[in-house]
């Protein structure tokens, strides 16, 4: 195990012995990390907090700290990090509350970029990258292989469907669907499929062109949601994409950006 002299581990925290712990890294107790997880330097974590392999940490961040949320008065609540995911500079991630569901989740092969905040309760699938300065609320929830790009920011209970890119300086106050490019510079709107994303990704022509129509209609003038709906049903061919974003779009509470 190579950790730096001037490293202040809790006897109580669980480091792997293949783990790299670097200088002037605080770890609390409670806090356990895996095979060959680094550690740059400055890092504070506080448990319970489990962090997986592979990971690396780049200096000045803080995980598994206290809620912002006032309405956490210092019940026990954890924190949750997946496999090799890069965590920048100055990233902070606060673990969850109980009115949230106590646990604030990260999955895997994630990029959370320079001054990213996760607030309490928030559950990030994989492969997912977060640009500079995103900031999400409480209970946020993001799908595996979005993109949020820098200095967005996204309110509270709100849900970033996956595959899904969200373009820099947005405001989102509303689901962000799935499969989606969406960008909000002044009003909210919704650009069409993410169509280079999918494509990267090996999505079929057929999905890439089911969605394209299912936008298309999505966004026409002439349509409400409801009447796009129900063309989408009647003229877009089945397929497992199509049928995600239909859902997705029934089940929204606060609304969603089109």
């Amino acid at each position: 195990m190579a950790i730096h002299p001037t490293a202040i581990i809790d006897p109580a925290a669980r480091i792997h012995p293949d783990a790299d712990i670097g200088p002037f890294c605080v770890i609390g107790a409670e806090v356990e990390i895996g095979a060959r997880t680094r550690l740059m330097a400055n890092l504070y974590i506080e448990g319970p907090t489990w962090i997986g392999e592979d990971n690396i940490f780049f200096p000045y961040g803080s995980v598994g700290v206290a809620s912002q949320d006032l309405k956490y008065h210092g019940e026990r609540t954890e924190t949750r990090i997946g496999a090799r995911n890069r965590i920048r500079e100055f990233v902070t991630i606060h673990r969850g509350t109980e009115g949230g569901g106590s646990l604030t989740a990260i999955g895997d092969d994630n990029l959370l970029m320079a001054y990213s905040h996760i607030a309490h309760d928030a559950q990030i699938g994989s492969h997912i990258i977060l640009g500079n300065a995103v900031t999400l609320a409480g209970h946020v929830t993001i799908g595996d292989w979005a993109i949020v790009e820098a200095f967005s920011g996204v309110h509270q209970f709100c849900r970033i469907g996956r595959h899904s890119f969200t373009g820099g300086y947005s405001v989102v106050t509303q689901d962000v669907l799935p499969y989606s490019q969406t960008v909000t510079p002044r009003q909210s709107k919704v650009y069409g499929e993410n169509k280079i994303g999918l494509q990267r990704r090996g999505f079929t022509a057929d999905s890439i062109a089911g969605l394209h129509k299912a936008f298309r209609l999505l966004m026409s003038d002439k349509l409400n949601t409801s009447q796009a709906l129900e063309q989408i049903q009647a003229e877009v061919s089945p397929c497992a994409e199509v049928d995600e974003l239909v859902e997705f779009i029934r089940t929204a509470k606060r609304g969603f950006i089109k």
